[in-house]
């Protein structure tokens, strides 16, 4: 079925100000220290991959893929951006994901943005990494299996973590949202695992140097930064593709009775990942797309080169 994305990320109005506020200082005082820590290790190889990871993830992020009946699901890409940059310039990445798909695309709420930030980026590199530094000298199939179960983990913290806001937000008793949450984004985090393993085997197998493994003399190379690009210009391709049902968010506050209570942002600039004058169309999904792939690249390129410059700087 042909399908117009549809927001996915928490809406406003979701969350009390009071919780919103919360997550906005936990997510500023994390994302300072991810500055910070990045600021002190980032190379001038690892910015142009920020960009592609950081761009890939977005076009991902269209593809709804169908999970039980009438729900559907979409990559995070948390755990995938931790493993390939570390836990601290994935959560840069996430950010500035997240903060283009709600800015520009009015997907996820303006003020609930701290909360979407927190819980798909901040929460889902830290499970991750976490998990996988624990095998970092194991062998591949060892590391594969722990980053499936890493990435299915992943989802199901933020799935939690967002339960619980809503029902701190007074919007849902705990006991009915978090099992709720939970089950459906159980199988939402098996696609999660199955996409993150299989970045992870392409990676392996045409770049080891990306994650600490073989040679380091190509890495950051201009044909890797292509075959990235391409590879999320395909995807994008794919987007109209996806699949028209709910996602575990939407599809649990429908059940709960609390969807109709979401606030659409107060401006539109391409909602719903459509061009207004395109219309919901195939192409009009896609040149949606391809104009947030630019846009997220160009901002994860713009600020990786201004970090870089603070710390040739400061060096010198």
């Amino acid at each position: 079925m042909l399908y117009s994305p549809v927001p996915m990320h928490i809406p406003d109005n979701f969350l009390s100000i009071a919780v919103s506020l919360i997550c906005w200082a936990i997510t500023a005082v994390t994302l300072g220290i991810a500055i910070s820590r990045t600021n002190k290790s980032l190379g001038e190889k690892q910015v142009p991959l920020m960009g592609v990871m950081a761009a890939f993830i977005f076009a991902a992020q269209m593809i709804n893929f169908p999970v039980l009946g009438g729900t559907s699901g979409h990559l995070l890409g948390g755990v995938l951006a931790a493993i390939t940059l570390g836990p601290w310039a994935g959560m840069l990445v996430m950010t500035a994901v997240i903060a283009v798909q709600g800015l520009l695309f009015q997907d996820g709420g303006l003020i609930v943005m701290g909360a979407n930030i927190l819980n798909m980026g901040i929460l889902t590199c830290a499970v991750g990494y976490g998990l996988y530094r624990s095998v970092l000298g194991s062998n591949r199939t060892v590391k594969l299996a722990v980053i499936g179960v890493a990435a299915w983990l992943s989802v199901m913290a933020g799935a939690l973590s967002t339960a619980l806001q809503i029902w701190l937000s007074g919007n849902a008793e705990v006991q009915i949202i978090v099992p709720a949450m939970l089950f459906v984004h159980a199988f939402i985090g098996l696609g999660e695992a199955l996409i993150t393993v299989a970045a992870i085997v392409f990676i392996l197998r045409s770049r080891p140097d990306l994650l600490g493994e073989g040679s380091e003399s190509a890495q950051g190379s201009k044909g890797w930064i292509l075959t990235g690009v391409l590879i999320t210009l395909a995807v994008v391709l794919l987007s109209p593709f996806a699949s028209a049902s709910p996602d575990g968010l939407e599809r649990v506050a429908e059940d709960l009775g609390f969807i109709n209570i979401a606030q659409s942002a107060p401006y539109e600039v391409i909602p719903d990942y459509t061009i207004p004058f395109l219309g919901t169309t195939p192409i009009s999904t896609i040149v949606a797309g391809v104009i947030g792939v630019i846009v997220v690249l160009a901002i994860v390129f713009i600020v990786g080169r201004s970090m870089q410059s603070k710390i040739v700087n400061h060096k010198s």
